[in-house]
């Protein structure tokens, strides 16, 4: 398998820590956001929104969109399990990972902000207190939702974990408070101690900049 990456994307970050989670090996192609290697005609036949993460299968079969993707591996190999056992908790594992993967994510990702840039002329500030308003009010959410026994729903990282940890990092990256996000920082440093959390970090890739 192959996984067309970027190593600062938020959607990629959460495939790599499904991947590390279930012990899999996925060959890493890095496709450069910021340089629009997305938009290669090469590229874009694989993902025709000319995103990533993409994973290529070893037939070529070809799945975009992470939470599709991760959904994938979690079949692929059951253990260990993404979702919590039992069915409330699972149903509000996936509540909040969609919380961030619907809700905050694409308010704030590379395509959005370009256009508000070129097609509507935003300024730096007002780009920045964009992106800090959404993820603000959406982690204020996920805050709510979350109860951390360490990880967001119980003694093991679930998909919650996998979606919320990036979004953090994002957090952290654009200058927003968590001051009022006890619960998160607590998942957050329960999984910063996690051998597949770390193996994802950003900081750890090797087309890391």
């Amino acid at each position: 398998m192959i996984l067309y990456d970027y190593y600062r994307s938020s959607a990629a970050y959460r495939v790599r820590i499904a991947i590390a989670l279930k012990n899999l090996f996925v060959e890493r192609r890095p496709v450069h956001l910021l340089r629009g290697e997305q938009r290669d005609p090469g590229y874009r036949a694989k993902s025709p929104l000319a995103i990533v993460p993409t994973l290529e299968l070893d037939d070529g079969t070809l799945i975009t969109q992470s939470l599709a993707i991760i959904d994938y591996l979690d079949a692929l190999k059951p253990e260990p399990p993404l979702l919590p056992r039992d069915a409330v908790l699972a149903a509000q594992a996936r509540a909040a990972a969609l919380t961030i993967a619907c809700e905050i994510h694409p308010l704030a990702n590379l395509r959005v902000i370009e256009a508000l840039q070129g097609e509507f002329g935003a300024r730096d500030d007002q780009i920045a207190a964009w992106r800090r308003r959404w993820i603000a009010e959406g982690l204020t959410a996920v805050e709510a939702l979350i109860a951390p026994a360490p990880f967001a729903f119980g003694a093991a990282p679930s998909l919650a974990d996998i979606c919320l940890i990036p979004q953090v990092y994002n957090a952290r990256r654009f200058d927003v408070s968590l001051d009022d996000c006890p619960r998160i920082v607590a998942v957050d440093a329960a999984c910063a101690a996690h051998p597949a959390f770390m193996e994802a970090r950003p900081e750890a890739q090797p087309d890391a900049e």
